[in-house]
């Protein structure tokens, strides 16, 4: 079945709290992506932090601000799915 994100909350340290479809919470870490290509658009902390949402289903950042997916950075589900780690829900802390 394909996992959908539902729910994101970025921190400031380049680490985005990814809330699943199926109710799993999961934390990636962009920090290895954010020298590479594209991703140094939002390698400042007040970028990542501002324009991190989710767009069909995926962990986005809005580059234009339009929330247009064709204008966005976006991390496939399933890669955050397979390879973040488990958590518990950090507002339920």
């Amino acid at each position: 079945m394909l996992k959908k994100i539902i729910q994101v909350i970025p921190t400031y340290d380049f680490k985005v709290y990814c809330y699943f479809s199926d109710d799993k919470i999961k934390l990636f870490d962009v920090t290895p992506f954010l020298n590479k290509g594209v991703f140094s658009q939002i390698s400042n902390s007040l970028d990542f932090v501002n324009k991190c949402c989710v767009m069909n289903g995926t962990l986005s950042w809005d580059l234009s601000g339009k929330f247009d997916p064709t204008n966005c950075l976006d991390i496939d589900p399933e890669t955050i799915y397979i390879s973040a780690i488990d958590v518990a829900d950090p507002i339920a802390s």
